[in-house]
């Protein structure tokens, strides 16, 4: 039984922000608990201070098969960090409604089932909870975006509820809201746009002009050690924020900022 050593259950360990975040712990001198819903051979180490674990946080039994190989090895934890994510893209009047189903079962429902299951460990330790939101999730939802954008927005909800009822206990819940990052999630926006533009039967047009400016959003974005960082002082400061801001688009934000009619008009003049 692991006693003094800082323990971390990380989710979503093996994505570009995951790995990155694992790897800045485990030099801090953590203990890591990696999982994943699928481990990839390239994840093998032997690192004791790392155990990697397959779990799918959609799925109960998996998530309490892990909670019982990991409370006969800890007495607690000192943080969860929730990194897992996926991301949809479509009209919402064209996608199926199972795909929205899936996105909030990994992007919101995983979520809350694992920290009701892990509570136990995570009180004996007064631990934190992080939850990787997104600039999204505090923005108005943009066009063949909502799926992923209601889903951040309802996690901003829920972290925003939890915090306020955790304190009571002696737990901190903490949002990370990054902007653009390089990860295979954001890559992959772009095959994502192209099927759903070769899918729609109202949009293409507007489809096909959101991806011609997806190759400049990647170039502009992020590094994954950037969120990394955060997620490292969020963890470790003795006073942490309860959210964290991290490159935030600054067109997005403009948009924000202006009149509802206004934004529209723009967005609307762009994607026709």
């Amino acid at each position: 039984m692991i006693e003094n050593k800082k323990t971390v259950l990380v989710i979503g360990a093996s994505g570009g922000i995951g790995s990155v975040t694992v790897e800045l712990l485990l030099k801090r001198g953590w203990k890591v608990f990696a999982t994943d819903i699928q481990i990839q051979k390239n994840t093998e180490s032997e690192e004791k201070s790392i155990e990697w674990m397959e779990m799918d946080i959609s799925n109960a039994h998996s998530v309490e098969s892990v909670f019982e190989i990991i409370s006969q090895k800890v007495n607690g934890l000192d943080a969860v960090v929730h990194l897992a994510g996926t991301l949809s893209i479509g009209s919402l009047i064209e996608v199926p409604i199972e795909r929205m189903q899936h996105a909030l079962e990994i992007n919101l429902l995983g979520i809350y089932r694992v920290n009701q299951r892990f509570l136990p460990l995570i009180l004996n330790r007064k631990g934190r909870i992080i939850h990787l939101s997104s600039e999204v999730g505090i923005q108005a939802a943009a066009p063949f975006n909502g799926i992923y954008a209601i889903t951040k927005h309802a996690l901003e909800a829920y972290s925003d509820a939890l915090r306020r009822e955790l304190m009571f206990l002696g737990v901190k819940v903490i949002k990370i809201q990054p902007g653009p990052i390089k990860t295979e999630m954001t890559k992959s926006g772009e095959a994502l746009f192209e099927k759903a533009a070769n899918e729609s039967k109202h949009f293409k047009r507007q489809l096909n002009k959101g991806l011609a400016y997806l190759p400049a959003v990647y170039r502009g974005a992020h590094e994954p050690a950037v969120v990394a960082e955060v997620i490292g002082r969020a963890i470790e400061h003795e006073s942490p924020k309860s959210a964290y801001r991290v490159v935030i688009d600054k067109t997005r934000m403009l948009l924000d900022l202006l009149p509802t009619r206004w934004s529209d008009k723009l967005i609307a003049y762009f994607l026709s």
